[in-house]
């Protein structure tokens, strides 16, 4: 897999709401003293939500839209993320739209669909290498025939996560205790450095999404819904090489001669 992008999981769907799947990668951690054999992870989710504006509606302003890249229980991502860059449609006033603190997310209005570009830049002790994400812009429901609300609006999401393998000491160091980074059993012994000092203006901003206005229409991308694909999925996977056992188990209780014209 690539330097520089993210392992990708499979996205949740719901009623007018769209899913991707993305494919796995990874991403590079910065050049200090790095954990062999360790990784860490950080879930997100990116995506956009899409009101229609129904008697307010013009030919070329149809719709109220927010593209975003938020964490996946809504957690501060501005803990591992330095600022994304959005690259909307040439036709828009000022296309590159760059965000230097968290909520990472963007409103605008338009008629039209188009890919959305987003880069990720990591703190200096996380990643050196910016992180490319692509996003459709959704504004119409998959069911064109039906009618257009104002209420419920059209929302496409996708999971992923971001992997970060050998990560460095002061990285872990700085995050081991945030609710956003899934961090696996540190090794037996390890003493990592202090974290420096938070700024109590940097610790009072809050840059999660919980309070959001958009949250109400957020997919809950939970941990069980999650296992409980993996484990559906396993269980296919074991009635299919039971059902092959027992194809190959009558093959082989079968008279020889049989068996030949069988393997023929």
């Amino acid at each position: 897999m690539p330097d520089g992008s993210p392992q990708k999981q499979p996205a949740a769907d719901e009623p007018e709401a769209g899913s991707s799947a993305p494919k796995p990668q990874r991403a590079k951690s910065s050049s200090s003293k790095r954990l062999k054999d360790f990784e860490i992870s950080i879930p997100i989710v990116y995506g956009n939500i899409a009101f229609w504006l129904g008697k307010k509606a013009s030919e070329y302003q149809s719709h109220k839209w927010t593209v975003y890249v938020r964490g996946a229980t809504n957690e501060d991502l501005g803990v591992v993320i330095k600022r994304a860059v959005f690259q909307l449609h040439s036709s828009f006033n000022n296309p590159t739209r760059v965000m230097e603190s968290p909520p990472f997310e963007l409103s605008e209005s338009g008629w039209g669909e188009f890919e959305i570009a987003i880069t990720l830049f990591f703190h200096s002790d996380v990643c050196e290498k910016p992180l490319n994400l692509f996003h459709h812009l959704k504004l119409y429901p998959e069911d064109e025939s039906g009618p257009l609300s104002t209420k419920k609006p059209v929302v496409v999401e996708s999971y992923d996560e971001i992997v970060f393998p050998e990560p460095s000491e002061a990285f872990v160091a700085r995050i081991q205790n945030h609710p956003t980074v899934n961090i696996p059993r540190l090794p037996t012994g390890l003493r990592l450095p202090s974290p420096a000092p938070v700024d109590e203006i940097e610790r009072n901003k809050r840059g999660d999404t919980k309070d959001s206005p958009l949250v109400q229409w957020f997919t809950n991308f939970s941990e069980a819904d999650e296992l409980l694909k993996l484990a559906a999925a396993r269980e296919r996977v074991q009635n299919h090489i039971a059902k092959l056992r027992r194809q190959l188990s009558l093959i082989d209780s079968q008279p020889p001669q049989l068996k030949t014209i069988v393997d023929q």
